[in-house]
């Protein structure tokens, strides 16, 4: 009777202490989500820029249609893969990641291979979309840190007691990161 005293009032007591954690990890989790979606926001905006970009090479140059071609399976692939917010594990975004940088790697040779097309460079449509890209590519990378940083902190705080306690009896799991994509360890050389 003892025994069963003592782990009922261990349970209150750990109960008491990780009630207070329910809802700041909620918030925690909540805010994931939401910068999630904003990783998203701003890789569609980058797929969303591809086909005027190739429709803009297609007019100006007798353009190697492989690497077009390249370019518009891999933005087809990119877009396909959708993950969904509540199952945040590093497996989906590691998923997620590789057909995203399947697709920077095939921009990266579309806008390396543009260097023998000095009509192309020089058309003034070509010269926006690709300043768009650029901006684009800096905005995805703030989204991905920004995740990263809520990620860390939801994580943190499932991890540490008492919060830990509230986590595992609600089914709060760790996340997964965005993490240096093997595709970015070669990534053309683009001169300008």
């Amino acid at each position: 009777m003892k025994n069963l005293f003592s782990a009922i009032l261990f349970i209150m007591v750990a109960m008491s202490f990780s009630s207070c954690s329910y809802n700041n990890i909620t918030q925690l989790d909540e805010d994931t989500k939401a910068k999630w979606g904003a990783v998203q926001s701003q890789y569609q905006r980058r797929a969303d820029l591809i086909p005027n970009l190739v429709a803009t090479v297609k007019g100006v140059a007798n353009f190697e249609k492989g690497t077009l071609t390249a370019v518009t399976e891999a933005r087809a692939k990119a877009t396909s893969v959708q993950v969904d917010a509540s199952k945040l594990t590093p497996e989906t975004i590691q998923k997620y990641q590789q057909a995203q940088g399947e697709l920077s790697t095939a921009l990266g040779r579309l806008l390396s291979v543009t260097e023998n097309y000095p009509t192309l460079r020089a058309n003034d449509n070509f010269t926006a979309l690709q300043a768009q890209l650029e901006g684009t590519e800096n905005r995805i990378s703030v989204a991905r840190m920004d995740f990263n940083t809520s990620v860390q902190a939801y994580n943190s705080k499932i991890r540490a007691f008492p919060a830990n306690l509230t986590a595992k009896m609600f089914g709060f799991t760790t996340k997964g990161y965005f993490e240096a994509d093997a595709a970015a360890k070669n990534a053309p050389k683009v001169e300008f």
